[in-house]
């Protein structure tokens, strides 16, 4: 199952270019996830340290504190206390997009003449060239996914992937990091509870 949710994800990664946000989840429908109250972080799957900077795990963690925390999920620090144990993961590719610009350039002269009503010999030359140049773009696709298991039944209860263009500057990553997550988190079964 996990090879087969992680294949899905990678094939999300390829289809995404650069475009918006993709979502992808599942989760268990027998579950009550209304019974949770605490959740804690298991910490991040082996991998994701190579992929990934401290400054952006704290980004991350804290958008999904928050992101279940408007579902009344409170985070746990002690380990072993929390109802929900949730793991992250992050998956990274590289990208190339081309794009082409064609440019024409055209010349040319006729002539005519004629007595008859516009009819008659005439005579002409033109020409033209065309050029076209390829443009390239290398980016790098982010997959992050998140996995939530009931702590108690050691169970995979909901898990969520979303796939996006990785933001360069560190500072629209503080942007553009909770803009995901809440995007991910709406297919959460729990719904915000308003306030």
């Amino acid at each position: 199952m996990k090879k087969l949710v992680f294949a899905l994800f990678t094939l999300t990664v390829m289809l995404t270019g650069c475009s918006g946000i993709k979502t992808t989840y599942d989760y268990d429908r027998t579950i009550d996830f209304t019974a949770y109250q605490t959740f804690e972080y298991f910490g991040w799957d082996k991998g994701s340290d190579a992929l990934i900077g401290d400054f952006d795990k704290q980004r991350i963690e804290k958008a999904f504190a928050e992101e279940f925390k408007k579902r009344d999920l409170h985070h746990i620090e002690k380990p072993g206390s929390g109802d929900l144990i949730v793991t992250l993961h992050i998956v990274t590719k590289k990208q190339t997009q081309r794009t082409a610009s064609t440019t024409h350039v055209g010349m040319g002269y006729t002539y005519g003449y004629g007595r008859y009503y516009g009819y008659g010999p005439g005579w002409g030359w033109g020409g033209g060239m065309s050029s076209t140049q390829i443009y390239e773009h290398d980016y790098t696709v982010g997959t992050l996914m998140c996995s939530v298991f009931d702590a108690q039944k050691k169970q995979l209860i909901w898990e969520g992937a979303a796939t996006k263009t990785i933001d360069e500057n560190p500072r629209m990553r503080e942007k553009s990091i909770p803009y995901a997550v809440k995007a991910l988190m709406r297919s959460f079964p729990i719904k915000p509870v308003k306030r």
